[in-house]
């Protein structure tokens, strides 16, 4: 016991506590009879350790607690679990008041556990779901393509050559041995514009070669031309399809910028288109040759002659003399121009 606990006591205004089996000495005072209520022997010990030079007077000895208030607390003794609960609520109030007051982030986070739903955590907002990826990655490759075909209107032929040997733009590039750009003349005034290439034009990296390419040699001579001189010979598409295969619509569409940049760089007079694909391509339509031949077309402002490939012609030998026809007609064509 502290200095100021033993003073207390030695004044007689420390509290006192009676114990319960105590009841029958309180009812007996309350009955009138006096009672001394005998002091605990550590108590006396810690009085007499204490001497003070002058006490003052004694006070007279305090009043009893009224007997009926001993008598009602000796039978209802106070609950330590009531005062343990007290405590431990208080504890857990100060201590909940001090962790929402420090990490306020936290508990709005943590959601309601009654309700069964936590509240969204900013986490929860992020965008890296597969199907979200999908669409981000389409998104970014259409519009790179878009990129890509306007920088394609600013090559020039060293460039635009380049930019064909590295292209990638579809799965044509996993089988090729090699691209096929283009041969001839870069300002020529005739332009001959096949489908894809073959075996021979993979193998060889250029367009028309083989028997096919052997035939319009043979036709062009007619003509008074050849490869080498005013005339530039192109196909709509770079890579050879596997198994000579029709090309697919995505792949022309990947080629098509390529090729229209061909024809801006060489600046012909008039487009001979071999085949249906070529045809399709230039002209944007579904028509079959013969609905197209005899008739003059235009592309880009160009006059274009369709006619049938030459690989077609080799398979079909009585189409050759309608093939002469159509180069006639591009030959008037062409001097129509020039005059």
């Amino acid at each position: 016991m502290s200095l100021p606990d033993s003073l207390l006591d030695e004044l007689g205004l420390a509290p006192l506590w009676v114990r319960r089996e105590r009841g029958a000495t309180l009812e007996r005072a309350s009955a009138g009879d006096p009672v001394a209520v005998p002091r605990a022997p550590a108590i006396e010990a810690r009085g007499a350790a204490i001497e003070p030079s002058e006490m003052p007077a004694r006070v007279p000895d305090r009043p009893v607690i009224e007997p009926e208030t001993h008598a009602r607390f000796a039978e209802e003794p106070v609950a330590s679990e009531a005062i343990e609960s007290t405590a431990s609520t208080a504890s857990t109030a100060s201590t909940a008041s001090t962790a929402s007051t420090a990490s306020t982030g936290s508990a709005a986070s943590a959601g309601s556990a009654e309700d069964g739903e936590a509240v969204p955590n900013a986490r929860d907002f992020e965008t890296d779901s597969p199907a979200r990826e999908s669409r981000a990655d389409a998104f970014d490759a259409a519009e790179s393509g878009v990129l890509e075909r306007v920088h394609v209107s600013d090559l020039d032929f060293t460039a635009l050559k380049a930019r064909v040997t590295a292209c990638t733009a579809c799965r044509l590039c996993e089988k090729r041995t090699q691209t096929v750009f283009g041969v001839g003349d870069e300002h020529a005034d005739w332009m001959i514009v096949g489908e894809a290439p073959g075996e021979n034009e993979d193998r060889l990296g250029e367009p028309f070669v083989g028997q096919a390419g052997k035939l319009l040699d043979n036709m062009l001579r007619a003509l008074g031309l050849d490869r080498a001189h005013n005339v530039y010979i192109a196909n709509v598409i770079k890579c050879r399809p596997p198994g000579n295969r029709d090309p697919q619509p995505d792949e022309v569409a990947q080629c098509e910028p390529f090729l229209k940049r061909q024809v801006a760089l060489v600046q012909p007079k008039v487009i001979v288109a071999l085949g249906r694909f070529a045809a399709k391509t230039l002209l944007k339509t579904d028509a079959t040759i013969s609905s197209m031949r005899g008739r003059v077309h235009t592309y880009e402002g160009v006059p274009v002659i369709v006619s049938y490939h030459p690989a077609y012609l080799l398979r079909s030998l009585p189409e050759k003399s309608k093939a002469w026809t159509d180069l006639c007609l591009a030959q008037a064509t062409y001097r129509n121009v020039l005059d």
